[in-house]
């Protein structure tokens, strides 16, 4: 290859390096996946640390990005015949994937986490309203009664809501706290 381009009214020399020279840790330290791969192609010290590096690297890319960077990871390689310790380390390749991306299966798990989340409310909501059942009859048995004990304290909050609503019925018309209960 030649070192310079020349032209009728200009001439622009340059100096012509071969990748192999350049100090490819220096790539690796880089933040960015580009960098990265294209160490590959440089003067490394130990290339299978350098290929598990690098993929590591390009694990954390989100997926399309990752897609790309394992493209040209693969073909870079191949220059360097390392395309199959590239091809095991991809293999081992810590993936954080969103599966909530996935076309099939996260929009049915989109579903089913709302389905979840309005049953979630809805019993929440019903142990809401338990609580208060429980908490307007324990005060309407003190005030008629006295102070609850265990036992009585122990059955109301028991009850189920049915339980409790004929209970609300006949707090008023009971003469022992007994005769309500038991």
């Amino acid at each position: 290859m030649e070192n310079a381009l020349r032209g009728p009214d200009m001439w622009f020399g340059y100096r012509l390096l071969d990748i192999r020279e350049l100090d490819g840790e220096r790539l690796l330290e880089s933040e960015e996946a580009g960098d990265n791969v294209i160490a590959i192609l440089a003067r490394l010290r130990d290339d299978k640390e350098a290929v598990h590096r690098i993929v590591g690297r390009i694990a954390g890319l989100a997926r399309t990005e990752r897609e790309t960077a394992v493209g040209q990871l693969t073909i870079l390689a191949g220059l360097r015949n390392l395309e199959e310790t590239v091809e095991q380390e991809v293999h081992r390749m810590p993936i954080d994937a969103d599966i909530m991306e996935h076309k099939v299966l996260g929009p049915r798990l989109k579903e089913a986490l709302r389905k979840g989340h309005e049953q979630g409310m809805q019993e929440g909501m019903q142990e809401g309203l338990h609580a208060g059942e429980v908490t307007v009859l324990r005060r309407l048995l003190e005030k008629r009664f006295g102070a609850l004990p265990g036992w009585a304290s122990e059955k109301l909050a028991a009850m189920p809501a049915s339980q409790l609503e004929d209970l609300s019925e006949r707090v008023l018309d009971g003469r022992s706290l007994d005769d309500l209960l038991r």
